[in-house]
């Protein structure tokens, strides 16, 4: 009887052992499973924070990758008109124009490169691999570069026609300078020429009684014998003062309107006739001017 309460006892005793064991166990079990729900929910929170930090980045590249090729198709297209305003440059208006729009698309491209030096930095700070973002990053600076030196060639072509545009000015000023001599030497040779036709086509009149026209220098009377028979005839020095200038050219008739009229100076007869009117001789006509004054172009009429 005392054997088998002592056999209870330690049945029991090793019972309870055996459930503090497995109580102890499952504790510990509970606690580890616990520390490992926690631990992925702080992973799981961590991981949805760096997907909710990779979309803003996500996002922000897109947009930021569309504002730059925005940019650069505007800079395109203003680049290809530029091309088009370059062959047919106008005045200063037009081309101060076009140098507007070059410093404009420069400005255009610097701040696209420093945008895009931004985002490489916020990408290389975030730890975040973009393989195909890096690829678009690497084409937009390849874009970049390709535009400036577009512009670059546009600038320097503006360039050479400013200094195509200086050597034809030059050229233009040589010209104009030559042009302006050779002018004033034409009009120095016209004024050569017209002085030589005047002077050839240039007569002279002078008409008056004997006395007046040998107390002025112009008839004198040689031969004869006893102051009979003396003949009338020009003066060997004329005194030019007393003639009347004409043109040749334009003179026709010459009034006298006295009762007899002698030519005392030589013309060809056949070369001219006395007009009569009212029985008086009214006007010399020079019928063939060229061989009127062929022998001398001083020309004396006596009259009475």
């Amino acid at each position: 009887m005392k054997k088998n309460r002592r056999s209870q006892i330690a049945t029991t005793v090793l019972a309870l052992i055996i459930i503090a064991i497995v109580a102890f166990a499952g504790v510990s079990i509970y606690k580890k499973k616990t520390g490992e729900i926690n631990s992925l929910q702080t992973e799981k929170l961590n991981i949805n924070e760096e997907l909710a930090a990779r979309d803003s980045m996500v996002n922000e590249l897109v947009g930021a990758f569309n504002d730059i090729e925005d940019n650069l198709r505007f800079i395109k297209e203003k680049r290809k008109m530029l091309s088009i305003e370059t062959q047919k440059e106008g005045g200063r208006d037009q081309k101060q124009a076009i140098i507007d729009d070059i410093a404009l698309m420069n400005e255009m491209l610097e701040k696209s490169s420093e945008h895009i030096d931004q985002l490489e930095k916020r990408l290389k700070r975030a730890g975040i691999e973009l393989s195909s973002f890096k690829k678009k990053l690497a084409n937009l600076n390849q874009s970049i570069e390709e535009q400036n030196s577009e512009i670059l060639a546009l600038q320097e072509k503006l360039e050479e026609k400013d200094i195509l545009l200086a050597e034809l000015n030059s050229k233009v000023d040589t010209m104009a300078i030559m042009i302006a001599q050779r002018e004033d030497t034409l009009q120095v040779k016209e004024q050569q020429i017209m002085d030589k036709t005047m002077e050839l086509n240039r007569g002279f009149i002078a008409y008056g009684t004997y006395k007046e026209l040998a107390e002025h220098g112009v008839l004198k009377k040689d031969g004869g014998f006893l102051g009979l028979g003396k003949q009338v005839s020009l003066q060997n020095n004329l005194d030019e003062s007393y003639f009347t200038q004409l043109d040749i050219r334009d003179t026709k008739t010459i009034p006298l309107f006295s009762n007899k009229a002698t030519i005392i100076s030589e013309h060809p007869d056949s070369s001219y006739n006395f007009i009569e009117e009212d029985g008086m001789i009214a006007y010399l006509e020079i019928e063939n001017p060229e061989e009127f004054w062929k022998i001398s172009k001083y020309a004396v009429i006596e009259v009475k």
